[in-house]
């Protein structure tokens, strides 16, 4: 290790936009090659790429920056989220991945890799365990990869969730009803979100008529085949889905289509239930049962969540404009 040592000292010049460059330089390579690696190889959108990652950005580009002598907390700090940048630019430039996901990915990344920056920081500031740096480094490249396929081969299991979106039409449900059940094409969408590439719905056909009769709901990506379920006129509307196009299309100069575009995001069943308010009014509900096979569950579960009631307003909206 000391001989690793020696020869970046002499490869790199002793001041710190050297030593920073080849840090980060170095370490995103370094993280794109394992994410790779993970998703290619392992169809895997887990802890390891979501959580260990970064930390491990943060940890390898520190002790990197500071082999050839300890460096501030705030260089460090600075150099690791300049790496976990690089990482996220060249796997737009790689035609790796779009670049609304990576948005997505930040607010979780960025945090993560500056604790791991603080460990790194720890270990390249102590000169007793300068010698060890490139062993520490070694060990991350290693270790990770491990530790995505062991979570691959764990198989977790993702938790059903359930959205629920409400709107207040003035109009009786029998009216409503026929609103839900089929309708004509929606306007262009204003929101930022669907403008960015997120799938949207256009339209809405069912072709028979009570339970056995199969609603096509058309989004901006392709069309969710809903074979009806349960068709209680003119109170509830369900159905499971057993077809569903991409929930995105990513914005990106590339055509790309990254693993996470097929069966991650998963609706599984969905239903309308309108519920009479007395003088000709009506509560209409759109409700949502899906899967999201990323993980952390919890912050993955804002963003499906948040768009997946941006979907539920787009058409309740609509139906609400049409019985109206």
């Amino acid at each position: 290790m000391r001989r690793i040592r020696e020869i970046h000292r002499r490869v790199v010049p002793d001041y710190s936009l050297a030593s920073a460059t080849v840090a980060v330089l170095i370490t995103g390579l370094t993280a794109i090659g394992v994410t790779v690696f993970g998703v290619e190889y392992l169809k895997n959108y887990g802890w390891g790429l979501f959580v260990g990652m970064p930390f491990c950005v943060g940890i390898g580009s520190a002790v990197l920056f500071g082999l050839p002598k300890p460096r501030g907390f705030g260089a460090c700090l600075g150099v690791g989220c300049a790496t976990l940048a690089f990482y996220g630019i060249c796997m737009m430039v790689f035609a790796r991945e779009g670049a609304i996901c990576l948005l997505m990915a930040a607010p979780l990344a960025f945090p993560i890799t500056a604790a791991g920056t603080v460990i790194g920081y720890a270990l390249q500031a102590r000169p007793w365990v300068g010698d060890s740096l490139p062993g520490v480094f070694l060990a991350l490249v290693l270790t990770l990869p491990g530790l995505m396929a062991a979570e691959y081969a764990g198989d977790l299991q993702p938790t059903v969730f359930e959205v629920t979106t409400s709107v207040d039409i003035d109009a009786p449900p029998e009216q409503v009803w026929r609103s839900v059940v089929s309708f004509p094409p929606l306007g262009e969408p204003d929101e930022w979100l669907f403008r960015a590439g997120v799938a949207y719905p256009t339209e809405a056909a069912i072709h028979g008529q009570g339970v056995g009769a199969e609603r096509h709901c058309v989004f901006s990506t392709g069309k969710f085949v809903e074979p009806i379920e349960v068709w209680d006129e003119p109170r509830l509307l369900q159905f499971s889905v057993t077809d569903q196009p991409p929930p995105m299309k990513e914005l990106s100069v590339y055509d790309i289509h990254p693993p996470h575009l097929d069966h991650y995001l998963v609706s599984q069943k969905g239903q309308f239930l309108l519920t009479p308010l007395g003088y000709g009014r009506t509560r209409l509900e759109g409700t949502t049962w899906y899967v999201n096979k990323m993980w952390p569950e919890a912050y993955w579960r804002l963003w499906s969540d948040y768009i997946i009631h941006r979907i539920h307003g787009r058409v309740l909206r609509h139906i609400k404009g049409l019985a109206e």
